[in-house]
């Protein structure tokens, strides 16, 4: 019986499963979504759910206790970010989305991700405005694009002056 038995122990010790946990929540602040696991999903997902409550706080010893745990760039996403953002949300900060399963060993696979924050959008005069709601994967990918998109442009006007210049 696993009568008020926490967490699962997916198969290591325990300073290797803290590790594990510790890393799976790191990428999950950097990258705004991880694939693994449905096991290790669910358990990364309590862990996460923890230090961002941790950081909503904006206390020194929390920001000790993140600064220990997390590798320096998910600790500066997560305060400056990640923790403001979801200040006025009482929890239910990720989400599990299962995917097919991996080909090698049919385990059950999942996408464990960050579900959209508040950020602050600062216009030209300095001056707050509204709160958008976006993902952290749309607003990479918008800027991408829209990059991708102006060197194209850039590639066919020096390539038509060049076709030009030939005719004449």
């Amino acid at each position: 019986m696993r009568h008020q038995v926490y967490g699962r122990k997916l198969g290591r010790d325990i300073t290797a499963r803290k590790a594990l946990l510790n890393n799976l929540a790191g990428s999950l602040f950097i990258k705004g979504q991880i694939i693994t696991t449905l096991a290790k999903a669910k358990f990364a997902r309590v862990h996460a759910e923890k230090l961002i409550t941790n950081a909503k706080k904006n206390r020194l010893a929390d920001d000790r206790l993140l600064a220990s745990i997390l590798p320096s760039e998910a600790f500066s996403r997560l305060r400056s970010e990640i923790g403001p953002g979801f200040k006025n949300r009482n929890g239910g900060y990720t989400r599990i989305t299962k995917i097919m399963p991996r080909r090698g060993d049919a385990a059950e696979m999942a996408k464990l991700e960050l579900v959209e924050w508040e950020t602050q959008v600062v216009s030209k005069k300095s001056e707050k405005t509204k709160g958008s709601s976006i993902s952290p994967k749309k607003s990479s990918s918008k800027k991408v694009s829209k990059k991708l998109t102006e060197t194209k442009e850039a590639k066919r006007s020096v390539s038509k002056k060049k076709v030009a210049t030939k005719k004449k």
